[in-house]
């Protein structure tokens, strides 16, 4: 189950778009726990380091500064990304 703290991080972003798929030239973010990662137990995710609060940031050809100023708001949608 996804923890409402990424999900309020990545929901709150403005240029950075939710994406199951992170081949794309835009900004992409997805949850692993709930997409690529989901079949497997809550024990095989910890082992490989995919915690639920997890958070992976697929950065595309905006330019960079664009990107980094995106992320607080991020941080205001809830609590930071680690939750």
């Amino acid at each position: 189950m996804e923890r409402p703290g990424p999900s309020a991080f990545r929901d709150a972003l403005k240029l950075v778009r939710i994406s199951n798929n992170l081949g794309d030239a835009k900004s992409l973010i997805t949850h692993p726990a709930t997409t690529t990662h989901q079949r497997l137990t809550p024990a095989a995710r910890a082992e490989l380091g995919i915690s639920d609060g997890l958070l992976r940031l697929s950065c595309g050809l905006e330019h960079p500064d664009d990107i980094v100023e995106d992320l607080p708001h991020g941080a205001e949608g809830g609590v930071s990304p680690a939750g």
